[in-house]
């Protein structure tokens, strides 16, 4: 079963997504913050990362370079999903080596699932 952690601290957000990736067949574990992310990925290794970029704790962009810099998480392809336009977005970013930038009022959740299934070859 294809693994995704989502990294998001809206509640209702991270739940639509879980259900329509479990829906689609994903082992989805979720986390609220940046900092519970960088854990979350470490045990939870999945396959892919759905990250927002506007958390409390610990923001997207300061997780992502976390995981970057331990072996587990230097090739797992994430995808930034937040409200943030990409002209706002943190420009260390492009250095983290994002497979993609979601807006999230641009798509809906089943666009995001064949995004995702794209990013992995699955679609």
């Amino acid at each position: 079963m294809t693994k995704i952690a989502i990294i998001e601290d809206d509640a209702v957000i991270s739940q639509m997504y879980r259900m329509k990736f479990e829906t689609d067949g994903f082992d989805v574990q979720l986390a609220t913050n940046g900092e519970r992310g960088v854990a979350l990925v470490e045990h939870f290794s999945p396959d892919i990362i759905l990250m927002d970029l506007q958390m409390p704790e610990m923001d997207g962009a300061t997780a992502l370079a976390e995981i970057r810099k331990n072996e587990w998480g230097k090739g797992v392809p994430v995808i930034i999903l937040t409200n943030l336009g990409e002209e706002e977005a943190p420009k260390s970013l492009k250095d983290l080596g994002i497979h993609s930038y979601i807006v999230k009022a641009e798509l809906t959740p089943r666009q995001v699932v064949q995004r995702v299934k794209e990013a992995l070859h699955l679609a």
